[in-house]
């Protein structure tokens, strides 16, 4: 463990291992935490989903080339200790493949992930390099957790998401059993926090968007921003009924929702990147007190 920190004159960010993620992002403006704590039900904090969102729905065994390997749920970088450091006002956290992880995905990467403090929230950027000798599927995924609740006065129910642009999209409602997912045309607009459509739902995962950005709002407050600009699917989940937070995933790709056959490389949304070639992608999330 290695956890380090970066401040300005109102934001103050924490990170640690396993995974780089984030375990706190605190508003001294406010004197409130945007970031779940790990203490309703899910162990998790910030992870990044790389090289698969989910698992497959061969409890996680896959294809390549004709031979089978396997990685625990969302794949590799959540269970890792990347190195860190402190650069000037930002972290920056890398991980190179190794001979465990090309146990489990057979590719050579380069892995990096850069946390900037702006004025009012932070910037988290990845660059992802192909370095190995053939092309490298992978899929690649957010997975921030956000308080909602901050004090005895208020309660989940009373808080909502509003995502702009307001667009069509998909909704993927998928299945226990794995049978096939059913895709039903929504408006991608305004979610009311709520545990029925969890329980309903499991994961409320809305595919071929259009949305740039996320709000959170108490009531008619709006308390933070999520903007993910260029993300194809955004997913919204909850561990349980006691939990109150609420996690906002975008994605490129998803999990196994049915039973699928093939090689790791023909699941749907995988992405390919070619040798020498690099991923990037960036989020950011502001608070609006």
């Amino acid at each position: 463990m290695n956890p380090l920190k970066i401040e300005n004159e109102r934001m103050l960010l924490r990170t640690d291992n396993p995974g780089a993620q984030m375990i706190s992002l605190f508003d001294k403006k406010a004197g409130r935490e945007l970031l779940y704590q790990a203490d309703q039900g899910w162990s998790g904090r910030n992870p990044s989903l790389f090289p698969t969102i989910g698992k497959t729905w061969k409890n996680g065994e896959y294809e390549i080339e004709g031979k089978t390997y396997a990685m625990k749920n969302h794949g590799l970088v959540r269970y890792e200790n990347l190195d860190g450091s402190i650069q000037d006002d930002r972290i920056v956290y890398v991980l190179d493949s190794n001979g465990e992880t090309l146990k489990k995905y057979p590719f050579d990467f380069h892995f990096e992930l850069i946390y900037t403090l702006l004025e009012n929230g932070v910037r988290v950027q990845y660059a992802i390099t192909n370095t190995g000798d053939k092309t490298m599927p992978f899929s690649f995924g957010l997975h921030p957790a956000f308080k909602t609740v901050q004090n005895a006065d208020e309660v989940f129910e009373d808080f909502s998401i509003s995502f702009e642009p307001k667009s069509m999209a998909d909704q993927i409602v998928f299945f226990p059993d794995l049978s096939p997912v059913k895709r039903v045309p929504v408006i991608l607009d305004t979610w009311k926090c709520n545990h029925e459509d969890m329980d309903q739902y499991a994961t409320l995962v809305f595919d071929q968007i259009e949305a740039r950005e996320a709000t959170l709002f108490y009531k008619d407050e709006p308390r933070l921003k999520m903007s993910f600009a260029g993300f194809p699917t955004v997913a919204l989940w909850n561990a349980d009924r006691s939990s109150d937070f609420i996690c906002i995933e975008p994605w490129f790709g998803h999990t196994d929702f049915e039973k699928v056959d093939g090689p790791f490389e023909k699941r749907e949304g995988t992405l390919s990147l070619k040798q020498g070639d690099t991923f990037n992608a960036q989020y950011t999330i502001e608070s609006l007190a």
